[in-house]
């Protein structure tokens, strides 16, 4: 072999074969360095225009609630204007007009109103404005300005309330609306290039501007405005996930873009040393090695274009694994604790959102594929997130290969009533329930069984560890309308005797677009209260059984002199109950009675019903020929111990009513308002009567005391090891309930909420203080910083 050339670089040796496939090579890891690079900017650039957004949110809610402080301060000051108080004092509402309106926006309007609001309730209630109204009442109440949107016309109107007093008096509550196109341009002012921004009072759009296909998504970045029912969202185009975070892309994107061009280079040039072998040199068996400055020389190589044309037609044979679902880029990270006793809760934009919907749905369809379950009913109430995660659900159901019905807004049992009706087995009704309006959820059934306790972690479990079926083929979805349908099944099966006049205050829940129709179809004359949906609940918490949500019902039926009050949870699954007179007749009671008119038909029958539940409910059961079973708190446990003994009724002290005697045995505030009424008019009597003979004992509403996530059920553990309560039958199915000949007391672990909740029912009032009291002993000893709601 000849001697080296010196000063030259050597080339490494490699077999020709390889050298030709290293541009090959060279030339995709250019592709997917490029790709990942731009993959990163496409990121910054959607998240810097998310920022723009946000910020002009921010703005945007800043101006508006000045401009709207200012006319609030205004307002303020009319009302409090001497001469305006006289002009109303001696009947010049003219004069006091003109004074009111001296400096308002342009085109306002002001109203005055007496106290009692009698014009208005003896006119057409309807007409006048539920929304007006519930302006006007909360003003008066609250003793100061209110302010709310109000539509008239069908253009929106900045509405101010408040009573107008002189020397402790109220003359009268003033209604000051202007026209809200300032507010609106305002708005439009603000909105970003590619963004969207909204102002909206529950569903009511007052304005909005820029991307109208962006309003679905603007509930995510909604912000309070202060002081009033009304929000700015705001929307960005969505950021997809990307393919790693940005700053491990940019990195490996360039380290790729590097390795590209290297493979390339030192690719031709092995493919050029290969042209100029020891041989070629040299003749056969001679010749000195190739050095890179004479690599160079030699003429550049061909592509093998039938090797790179079957290295793609493999490419394109091999099959495509699907890609997994997951959580868009940015969204929540999957809390254990969203996985209740009952259902999947959690507040959305911290432990919920469409990514987290996704995921649960697709473990749903596993479940059902799993049981071989294909078809399945989805249903959502008001809420203002319902769009997004009935959305992601049915993606993650279809992606298992499910069908899905979606029956869209929708109480709770109707979504029920869908899956027998069209006799899919399974639904998911998409619901926060009684929660605060930031919270959302599931109520699941799969194949006739509500999910619950272990099923319910087990969903977790596959999601966790990633057991998630994914069909080859996507599941199909379309969407059905039933409220006709279950309308017509109650109807069809309960026609009330006489006329009854009913208060039906759904606290702006979804059962509002349903139960009064459902009411007025068994015979009833009803007066709809908060029975617009409306995802913020502006008027009330929906939740019957807290008495203080009750105040405005009682009120109502009182003024419309109407025989009854019903009210509805933010679902439509559980059933509250005021009279005439004002009392609030307790789910407890209610069951009572329907367990005597359901015993009639079925002597000897299960009623079951849960430890929160009156010491007297077992001994009426009893009375009237029953069989009496106490049971652990929550629907889907109730639901399952009533299959277990067949039981014909259940009933909860939440409120829930569940009917297996002509209906379908799960829980349903509608009907079960729609069987009490059947009861009362059949009877004759005035509906204090029916109640008055019902066992009545001195008692409290579900007490609260609110701890950290998790600690409440370790509080209740430590309860029930310590806890003595001498002279007194103690059950353990669900917290630590006692029972003493003259009454009882109970204290156990909310499954929805982080709270200890306790409940108290005696004979006496004497009685009732000493069962209290023996409880307050026994929890301060095991935390005395505790502070007791009784």
């Amino acid at each position: 072999m000849s001697e080296k050339k010196k000063g030259t670089l050597e080339l490494p040796k490699m077999p020709a074969n390889v050298g030709r496939l290293l541009p090959v090579l060279g030339a995709i890891l250019l592709v997917f360095g490029a790709v990942l690079v731009w993959d990163g900017w496409r990121q910054d650039r959607a998240e810097a225009v998310e920022e723009r957004v946000l910020t002009q949110r921010d703005r945007a809610s800043a101006a508006l609630l000045a401009q709207i402080g200012a006319q609030r301060e205004r307002f303020g000051q009319r009302r409090a204007d001497p001469g305006i108080a006289s002009a109303l004092e001696a009947g010049d509402e003219e004069e006091a007009r003109r004074a009111f309106l001296a400096g308002a926006p342009a085109n306002s309007v002001v109203e005055f109103h007496p106290v009692d609001f009698a014009p208005i309730f003896e006119g057409d209630l309807a007409e006048f404005g539920f929304g007006r109204l519930a302006l006007l009442e909360r003003s008066l109440n609250s003793g100061d300005s209110q302010v709310a949107m109000l539509r008239e016309g069908g253009q929106p109107w900045l509405g101010l309330a408040g009573p107008v007093i002189a020397e402790g008096r109220v003359l009268a509550v003033a209604l000051l609306r202007s026209p809200a196109d300032t507010l609106i341009a305002e708005l439009r002012e603000r909105v970003p290039g590619g963004g969207y921004l909204g102002l909206k009072q529950g569903r009511f759009v007052v304005g909005e501007a820029g991307d109208g296909e962006l309003a679905a998504l603007s509930e995510a970045r909604a912000q309070p405005l202060q002081g009033t029912p009304m929000r700015i969202t705001a929307a960005a185009p969505v950021v997809t996930s990307g393919i790693m975070d940005r700053p491990m892309g940019y990195i490996l994107g360039g380290l790729l873009l590097l390795a590209g061009i290297g493979a390339i280079l030192h690719g031709l040039r092995t493919v050029r040393g290969a042209r100029t072998t020891p041989a070629d040199a040299a003749g056969e068996g001679g010749g000195e090695e190739v050095i890179f400055a004479d690599a160079l020389k030699q003429p550049r190589p061909q592509a093998a274009p039938d090797a790179v044309a079957a290295d793609a037609d493999a490419d394109a044979d091999a099959p495509q694994r699907p890609k997994p679902v997951a959580a868009k880029r940015g969204g929540v990270a999957l809390d254990r604790s969203i996985f209740r006793a009952y259902d999947v809760r959690g507040v959305v934009g911290k432990t919920l959102d469409r990514g987290v919907a996704v995921l649960l749905g697709q473990a749903i369809g596993t479940l059902m594929h799993e049981r071989e379950q294909t078809d399945i009913v989805v249903g959502r109430d008001g809420r203002l997130s319902g769009p997004e995660m009935v959305d992601g659900l049915i993606e993650g159901l279809r992606a298992a290969g499910r069908n899905v019905t979606d029956i869209g807004e929708a109480a709770t049992p109707v979504v029920y009533f869908a899956a027998f009706h069209l006799r899919t087995g399974s639904c998911v009704a998409v619901t926060g329930s009684h929660n605060p309006p930031d919270y959302n959820g599931f109520k699941i059934v799969v194949g006739g069984e509500t999910l619950s306790g272990g099923t319910i972690t087990d969903l977790y479990e596959r999601i966790s560890a990633g057991r998630l079926h994914t069909a080859a083929e996507t599941g199909l979805r379309h969407e059905r309308e039933v409220a006709a349908d279950y309308i017509e099944r109650i109807a069809g099966d309960i026609q009330i005797e006489r006329r009854i006049k009913v208060v039906v205050d759904c606290g702006n829940g979804v059962p509002g677009a349903i139960a009064p129709d459902v009411l007025e179809a068994i015979g009833c004359e009803v007066v709809p209260l908060f029975c617009e949906v409306d995802g913020t609940f502006p008027n009330h918490h929906p939740d019957p059984s807290d008495p203080a949500n009750l105040t405005d019902l009682i009120n109502m039926v009182q003024r419309m002199d109407a025989d009854l009050g019903l009210a509805f949870d933010g679902d439509g699954d559980r059933l509250g109950v005021v009279t005439r007179q004002g009392e609030i007749i307790y789910p407890d009671r209610l069951l009572m009675l329907f367990a005597q008119d359901v015993l009639v038909r079925n002597p000897g029958a299960c009623v079951i019903y849960d430890v929160k539940c009156t010491g007297h409910l077992a001994g009426h059961i009893l009375r009237h020929g029953g069989s009496p079973v106490m049971w652990k708190t929550g629907h889907s446990l109730i639901k399952a111990k009533m299959r277990e003994t067949e039981a014909e009724l259940a009933g909860e002290m939440s409120g829930h009513f569940f009917f297996r005697e002509r209906w379908y045995g799960f829980d349903d505030g509608i009907y079960a308002a729609a069987r009490l009424l059947e009861i009362i008019a059949s009877d004759g009597r005035e509906p204090e009567e029916i109640f008055a003979e019902l066992p009545k004992g001195v008692s409290t509403p579900e007490l609260k005391i609110e701890m950290e996530e998790g600690d409440h059920y370790a509080f209740i553990e430590k309860f029930r090891e310590r806890a003595k309560f001498e002279g007194a039958r103690i059950a353990t199915i669900d917290g630590i309930r006692a029972d003493w000949p003259d009454g009882w007391g109970l204290v156990r672990a909310s499954n929805t909420t982080p709270v200890v909740v306790l409940r108290f029912d005696a004979d006496s009032a004497e009685a009732l203080s000493r069962i209290q009291a023996a409880f307050r002993e026994q929890l301060l000893a095991i935390d005395p910083e505790l502070i007791l709601p009784f």
